[in-house]
């Protein structure tokens, strides 16, 4: 059964200033429907455990909804991307390291008030537009299972498109932040090269390279 939550950013935010929902709730659900989830779906390489995301949650328990503009919105990161205390494996097990420290993109969100689910599955080490690359799973299409997910950010695009997330975190080369966006129903956003940093990006090309953010509408994106 689909959770009862619409992580749109709007809704989400509008939800949580109401008393609606709070972020323990709203993790704590998303998290059980990942699970149930990813057999199918491959979408994540790891889920953060409970105690893994309490630091995150205690950290807004004293503070209001409206201080911070991301306060207890969900997110994915795609696992080339790092997440401190966490294995980055860009899909691949024996490149596998853990991250010492948040990439550049990452803290800044977390200190937003977002709140990092977990690390997605994509084309290992970013290379591929289809999905399927990874030993972790291919990614099925959140649409029709005929279809490729598109990748190399699969994990990604299905985060938001299964209503896991209400927003994930890619990388884009050549293709890949948009590729799996659009095969999913979502907006992909490339911004322009260097104005969100790679820094804690593991490189598909570090010269062409670019975070991308996968959200269900252009007004979020």
């Amino acid at each position: 059964m689909m959770h009862p939550f619409d992580l749109r950013l709007d809704a989400l935010t509008q939800a949580y200033r109401d008393g609606r929902f709070t972020p323990r709730e709203v993790i704590a659900t998303l998290r059980e429907r990942a699970l149930a989830l990813n057999p199918e779906f491959n979408t994540f390489i790891y889920l953060l455990t409970s105690e893994e995301l309490e630091p995150y949650l205690a950290a807004l328990d004293g503070a209001a909804p409206q201080t911070l503009p991301l306060y207890g919105v969900p997110f994915a990161i795609k696992d080339n991307i790092d997440l401190a205390g966490i294995e980055t494996t860009a899909a691949c097990p024996a490149f596998a390291y853990r991250a010492g420290q948040d990439a550049t993109i990452v803290g800044q969100l977390i200190a937003l008030g977002a709140i990092p689910l977990g690390k997605t599955n994509l084309d290992q080490f970013a290379t591929g537009l289809n999905g399927t690359r990874s030993p972790y799973g291919l990614c099925r299409n959140s649409v029709n299972a005929d279809y490729p997910s598109g990748g190399s950010s699969a994990g990604s695009s299905l985060a938001v498109a299964l209503g896991l997330a209400s927003f994930a975190l890619g990388t884009d080369t050549a293709g890949s932040g948009r590729v799996p966006a659009a095969l999913n129903n979502l907006v992909g956003l490339k911004a322009t090269k260097g104005l969100i940093s790679t820094a804690g990006v593991v490189p598909a090309c570090r010269t062409l390279d670019c975070v991308t953010f996968f959200t269900a509408t252009a007004d979020e994106a």
